[in-house]
């Protein structure tokens, strides 16, 4: 039975808290790199060689695939080989130099994923240039913010996103040497970017530059920065995370290691869906693992709504995703499963105990049960384009429920992983054919180290049974430092390990589990963070609100909250709607709790919250949140343990409510 294997090994002891210092556990490490970490590669130790390789290996192979709009519909994927790729990169690398762009030069990219996209990106690398995205859902001003901060020259722009760029609130676009658009610019947005002192290029028209300008390439060096990738912080500014070359290839060397213990092994036929943003680390690792590979990579059309049209035409073999993506393939399966007549449904449910009791018993998933495969998951499996091998998920931990589910009907592997921007991607993977880890995110990367340690005021004791702490990271994959920041670098990374703010648990297996989050920032399942404090300051300036707990976690896409009214004003939208009685009976109308929404809504509005910060279903509760109860502390503190255990049986109910209305 897979249960009883060992998944990872301590190659340092625990050590006890002394001198004000936490007490650490074990250190971690991949049972590959048992004894050390595995040399690198020193010809495979930049993004530029990974890419450049593969061109020269496999310069006929699909390298890039997109859709184009004709008559107003989306067509079929059209693609550009590796060779085809290499030669535009050279072109765009050269108009870059003959624009002035000197080793170390920081070019921004602000868009969709798209071919252009990633030819900018590796047109960088071929001249040492650093690649800076671009992400406008960071916030307000983040843009403007990363502009200034990272000193970008040059930005590479979607067409959709000029007008944003050369907004008078953009106001550090003005220090642009150039902006190349990703396909044309139109005459009025060419005027206004040379009235601001900026050079305006279509993309074909910085091709014939580089034509009529040939450089030579510059390659980078393993310790040269590759990326600086913004991040969001608690709070403020968004931060600069420091990648070098040697650390992205260190990842990609490292998957290439991981991924030969399987039978399935990678080929440069399989295909990857491209829809996460290339602005965050999970899909750009993705795709240099693909390209180093001479594997192909298909663009999504740019609207997430029509996502498995995309899957059909593409028919891909690989998917990743944050658990919300998976959380509606399971929704859209369940609710197919619910119009199926009664005789249909319980045959379906039969095979699914009998596959799932084979996988639990350790058979290989396409060992399971072939007859169960052919009679009903087929079906699964051909509504996500039919050749998937693998699905991984990321950002945000993956219900076991909806783990379980796709790994018995999807017919394919389906694995969790854990990680930052500071680890490069994912710091911890899941095995394939190993049901012990569903709910867990697996075990270290072949080129980093896991340690916990303690955190007293938590309770969380990494010398206790179960071993529990803040995850710290160590090894080839962690980030240099935060660009700029050299304070906030000093804090996270602390004698080599990175503090990572997330609390986990290793099971007895070696296996990581991600139970808590140290501060007050959550992540919700589609991968985006949320300050829950700074969200209940902002709320709490309704009218209609005495008081707010705002409660998310990882495992759902929304916030709800618990909201003690504010007696008067409830009071006075009472008497003006035709409602009597005590501040407890009002607070049981459906019609206040609409009100109460409604308004809070409109606080959201006028503080530009984002969509995944609006709440969407309210506890009303009559009582404070006091003392005697034990749900805040002497300075009215929240104590959000406390409060989730008084209102956690609403909670779950609530959102079982908030689901049933969604699916219908």
């Amino acid at each position: 039975m897979g249960t009883m294997k060992e998944f990872s090994v301590q190659v340092e002891e625990a050590r006890e808290g002394q001198d004000g210092k936490p007490s650490v556990g074990p250190v971690y490490r991949n049972l590959l790199s048992k004894n050390e970490f595995p040399p690198l590669d020193p010809n495979m130790s930049t993004t530029w060689d990974l890419f450049s390789f593969s061109a020269k290996k496999y310069p006929g192979n699909r390298m890039l695939g997109w859709r184009n709009f004709v008559d107003g519909k989306v067509g079929p994927y059209v693609w550009k080989t590796y060779k085809e790729a290499y030669d535009e990169v050279l072109l765009i690398g050269s108009a870059l130099r003959a624009s002035g762009a000197e080793p170390g030069c920081r070019i921004g990219i602000y868009g969709a994923n798209c071919p252009q996209w990633t030819l900018a990106m590796e047109a960088g690398s071929a001249h040492s240039l650093v690649c800076v995205p671009l992400y406008d859902t960071l916030g307000p001003g983040a843009v403007n913010f990363i502009i200034d901060h990272a000193e970008l020259d040059f930005a590479f722009v979607q067409d959709k996103k000029v007008k944003e760029l050369l907004n008078p609130c953009c106001r550090s676009a003005q220090r642009l040497k150039a902006i190349i658009c990703f396909t044309a610019l139109t005459e009025e947005e060419k005027d206004k970017a040379s009235q601001m002192g900026i050079k305006p290029y279509s993309w074909i028209e910085f091709l014939e530059m580089g034509k009529e300008n040939p450089q030579e390439i510059l390659p980078p060096q393993p310790f040269n920065i590759c990326t600086i990738m913004y991040t969001s912080g608690t709070s403020g500014d968004p931060k600069g995370v420091v990648l070098t070359h040697e650390t992205v290839a260190a990842f990609v060397s490292g998957i290439d290691l991981f991924m030969e213990q399987f039978d399935d092994k990678m080929t440069t036929d399989d295909v990857f869906l491209s829809f996460l943003p290339l602005a965050h680390i999970l899909d750009r690792v993705i795709e240099e693992y693909f390209f180093h590979k001479g594997a192909s990579v298909g663009y999504y059309h740019g609207d997430l709504k029509e996502l498995r049209d995309d899957i059909m035409e593409l028919k891909p073999t690989f998917l990743a995703g944050v658990p919300r993506v998976y959380d509606i393939i399971y929704e859209s399966i369940k609710k197919a499963l619910d119009e199926l007549n009664p005789l249909r449904r319980r045959i379906f449910d039969a095979l699914y105990k009998y596959k799932l009791l084979w996988l639990n018993l350790g058979y290989k998933q396409k060992d399971a049960s072939p007859l169960a495969d052919l009679l009903a998951f087929r079906k699964v499996k051909a509504k996500l384009g039919g050749r998937l091998r693998l699905l991984v998920s990321g950002g945000a931990p993956l219900s076991s429920e909806v783990e379980e589910f796709l790994r018995v009907t999807c017919c394919c592997y389906v694995i969790q992983g854990y990680g930052l921007t500071e680890a490069c991607g994912p710091a911890s993977f899941g095995f394939p054919d190993e049901m012990c880890m569903i709910g867990a995110v697996g075990v270290p990367a072949v080129y980093n180290e896991v340690r916990l340690e303690e955190v007293p005021e938590m309770g969380y004791n990494p010398l206790g049974d179960p071993s529990c702490g803040e995850i710290c990271l160590r090894g080839k994959t962690i980030f240099s430092g935060y660009y700029k920041n050299p304070e906030l670098t000093r804090e996270s990374l602390q004698d080599g390990w990175f503090h990572t703010g997330d609390i986990g648990q290793i099971l007895p297996n070696g296996v990581i589990k991600i139970i808590d989050r140290k501060k007050n920032l959550i992540k919700l399942s589609q991968g985006e963070y949320v300050a829950l404090e700074y969200l209940e300051n902002v709320y709490s300036i309704t009218p209609v609100v005495e008081d707010i707990w705002v409660y998310g976690n990882s495992f759902k896409s929304i916030l709800v909250a618990v909201v003690v009214p504010h007696e008067e004003n409830i009071k006075k939208w009472a008497y003006s709607n035709g409602h009597v009685g005590s501040l407890s009976e009002l607070c049981c109308l459906d019609q206040l709790r609409n009100y109460i929404l409604s308004e809070l809504k409109s606080t959201a509005e006028r503080n530009k919250l984002k969509g995944f910060e609006f709440i969407k279903g309210v506890i009303l509760e009559p009582l404070p949140f006091d003392m005697d109860r034990d749900l805040v502390t002497a300075t009215m503190k929240k104590k959000r343990n406390n409060l989730l255990k008084c209102y956690k049986a609403e909670i779950d109910e609530l959102y079982q409510k908030l689901a049933v209305q969604r699916r219908s």
